[in-house]
């Protein structure tokens, strides 16, 4: 690995061997709510733009840029200009509480022009081969099962026991970003459950096919199990079996059960979760923010 260390403000940084995830745009909806949501976006934007020759959408919905006034400038510490030119940052100031996670993500994902999008959740980080095995199992398929069928969606983390729950220190973000992303610097683990949340690899064109993300969730609650029904019975879904590593963070109501809208979200998938294929593809070619969606993007070219 090639070094160049140069110091910023108490860190040691050096220059990485950077892997290529050109095909891939993570969108990334934000909202920070909390100092330790400021600080896992930076980590995570730190570990992703250093490790990887990558592209990423940020839309932040809130009633003043947290992310201009106090995120910049501790990112410019640590990336170079390249790697910073690689974040498209979008601001949408709202005096709304509400955090419709849902249409942030569509706005963004109507924008992608790379084959792979990744929804992405401003806490999380995986180890370095499960980003790459997950774009590859959209672009080329599983290499080692011959006749192997692209995947159309892509869990980068196994099913069951593979949450790593983080509860780290500020020294310990330090000394993560300091030591080029070991993940043995964190002594609080906690090993949890994991099944369709966090993160997820999408072919785009598929994504977007069938319905992207369903706007009727609003909030938090059931998006995710309603997303993996939708693309299991519509399309490939693939999974990498590896640990996924959850940066720990207070909740606001947005990010938990009891938000005003979880009822609502609930009686939705409660419907939903019951639709075959085919009453899937009628309910997702005509679902009214998709046609506005396709109308913006139609005008934008």
């Amino acid at each position: 690995m090639e070094k160049d260390p140069t110091h910023h403000n108490g860190f040691e940084i050096q220059k990485l061997a950077k892997f290529d995830l050109k095909k891939c745009t993570f969108i990334i909806p934000l909202r920070i709510d909390t100092d330790d949501r400021m600080r896992n976006i930076i980590t995570t934007l730190c570990y992703l733009l250093r490790n990887f020759d990558t592209n990423v959408i940020i839309k932040e919905f809130d009633k003043e840029s947290i992310f201009d006034t106090e995120v910049v400038p501790q990112l410019e510490q640590i990336l170079t200009g390249e790697e910073l030119r690689c974040i498209d940052h979008q601001f949408e100031q709202t005096d709304e509480y509400t955090f419709h996670r849902t249409r942030l993500l569509n706005d963004m994902l109507w924008q992608v022009k790379t084959p792979v999008t990744v929804n992405y959740d401003a806490d999380i980080l995986l180890p370095i081969d499960s980003y790459i095995l997950a774009q590859n199992l959209i672009i080329n398929g599983n290499d080692s099962v011959e006749g192997s069928p692209k995947a159309d969606l892509v869990y980068p983390y196994g099913y069951g026991n593979y949450q790593m729950q983080v509860t780290a220190t500020d020294e310990e973000i330090n000394n993560f970003i300091s030591t080029n992303y070991s993940f043995k610097v964190f002594n609080n683990l906690r090993k949890w459950d994991a099944k369709f949340g966090f993160v997820q690899f999408f072919n785009t064109e598929i994504y977007k096919k069938w319905g992207g993300e369903n706007e009727g969730f609003i909030a938090y609650g059931y998006e995710d199990d309603e997303r993996y029904h939708r693309f299991s019975q519509l399309g490939e879904v693939g999974r990498v079996n590896d640990l996924i590593f959850h940066l720990e963070h207070k909740r606001t109501s947005n990010s938990w059960f009891n938000n005003p809208h979880c009822e609502d979200n609930k009686k939705l998938w409660e419907i939903l979760r019951f639709f075959n294929k085919q009453q899937l593809i009628d309910y997702y070619e005509n679902v009214d923010y998709i046609k506005t969606h396709n109308g913006q993007e139609q005008v934008s070219v």
